[in-house]
């Protein structure tokens, strides 16, 4: 069996033997829309449960686009120059294009012209949220859930807000896109803390495919409505689109912030949602390679759509390419690295009272470590490096199934009978075991 696994940005052939029990889950393939510009503008133009966008938006108004970090592959070029030209009636300086960090480190200046384009970088102004500088943030009161709640001053400043994303499945929000480009991505870290703590991210609903009675969907939603309750425009004006995994754009969801991610979510929830019989011993999963799988950290998410279907005391087995490390340096790298073993960490976490940046994925990887053996291929990483993340070293992907499957799969006269799941895509897929987890997909 000959597979491709979403490695870095080249990918990574697998070949396994043809006797071995392997089953294969990755979404439905979504073909590329045509003439994507032509799209973008006819949804622009066409919204869910909002005028036009040329309309919604006044000649006056202080407009604020957010858009996605590096660490997604949003194709943000082809949506500004999109959502700009809807905005000719706005004077230039009067649009600022905001960079959703959320705690995520600073693209570098080459890197947001390579994202945007010389001519946008050149043209408008360019607000990197700043997470951590609570100077740059404004308070907004405290959430029905008790957290403060705190956003980049500028942008609560603009009198319409435009939140441009893609619909990914998300390992404790449920679905990427919609509020999220507010609350993490222009929050203040005691907010994304907040939202983020144990008990959030312990919550039975705060996982892959669920929105609706998801505390940490829930408390986003919330938080970007207060934000655009408070706009001239009193909403945002969404501009959300799917990608299949060749990154192409396969549809488009632009308007009223509810409708038109329900929709979206309904949407990625056919093509990714893959239900199996029962548990495998051994799931090969990836984060559905670049930008996706830059770090360790982002890592936990392909790891945790493999957890969802693999057998308490199995094996997990990631590719993921970490070229930026860990990364080194993060309070993640430290959080993992000042302790022994998964139990460790989890014990800490769940201390009264502790409360640390990156603690979220920290305590996500850390809980399945403990339940199961996870190991980490990387040819940008050492052993070292990889055994301080908490996880297992492979340098051989072929070699490490055959061992874990005279492990995991003794049968009679000693054949090997381990039942193998390979996610090539990763967390582009939402698995879960029939008769499972119930889902809940908007619409």
């Amino acid at each position: 069996m000959n597979l491709r696994l979403a490695y870095g940005q080249s990918g990574l052939p697998l070949e396994l033997p043809d006797d071995w029990d392997v089953t294969v889950i990755e979404p439905r393939f979504s073909l590329a829309i045509a003439r994507p510009e032509e799209q973008v503008l006819k949804a622009l133009r066409c919204p869910i449960a909002s005028p036009p966008l040329a309309e919604w938006v006044r000649p006056g108004d202080r407009v604020g686009i957010v858009f996605s970090d590096i660490t997604r592959p949003l194709p943000r070029r082809l949506l500004l120059d999109a959502i700009i030209g809807e905005l000719r009636l706005v004077p230039g300086v009067r649009i600022t294009l905001f960079n959703a960090l959320g705690t995520h480190r600073p693209n570098t200046e080459a890197e947001l012209r390579e994202m945007l384009g010389d001519s946008h970088v050149n043209d408008f102004r360019v607000v990197q949220n700043d997470a951590y500088n609570p100077s740059t943030q404004a308070r907004l009161g405290t959430s029905s859930f008790g957290h403060e709640i705190w956003v980049n001053r500028e942008l609560v400043a603009c009198d319409a807000i435009i939140l441009a994303g893609f619909i990914e499945p998300h390992l404790f929000a449920g679905f990427s896109g919609g509020g999220k480009a507010v609350m993490p991505g222009m929050a203040g870290q005691r907010t994304v803390l907040g939202n983020h703590d144990a008990g959030m991210i312990g919550h039975p609903k705060a996982v892959w495919g669920i929105t609706r009675e998801n505390p940490i969907w829930e408390e986003t939603h919330e938080i970007t409505l207060k934000i655009a309750s408070g706009t001239r425009a009193g909403g945002v004006f969404l501009v959300n689109v799917t990608l299949n995994r060749d990154k192409d754009i396969t549809g488009i969801f632009c308007g009223g912030l509810d409708e038109a991610h329900a929709e979206g979510c309904a949407f990625v929830g056919k093509t990714s949602m893959v239900s199996v019989e029962s548990a495998f011993d051994i799931v090969v999963t990836t984060n559905s390679g670049y930008p996706l799988d830059l770090n360790v950290y982002q890592a936990v998410k392909g790891i945790s759509a493999a957890a969802r279907i693999v057998k308490k005391g199995g094996a997990i087995v990631c590719a993921a390419e970490c070229r930026e490390g860990v990364p080194e340096g993060s309070e993640f790298s430290r959080l993992l690295g000042s302790v022994g073993s998964p139990d460790e960490l989890v014990d800490r976490i769940l201390t009264p009272g502790f409360l640390a940046q990156d603690q979220w994925q920290a305590h996500i990887l850390a809980l399945i470590a403990r339940e199961t053996d996870v190991y980490l291929y990387s040819d940008k990483l050492n052993d070292a490096e990889i055994t301080g993340a908490l996880l297992r070293p492979c340098r051989d992907i072929l070699r490490t199934l055959a061992e874990l499957r005279k492990k995991h799969g003794a049968g009679a006269r000693g054949k090997a009978t381990a039942r193998i799941c390979v996610m090539p895509e990763g967390p582009q897929t939402i698995p879960f075991i029939k008769l499972g987890t119930q889902y809940h997909i908007p619409n």
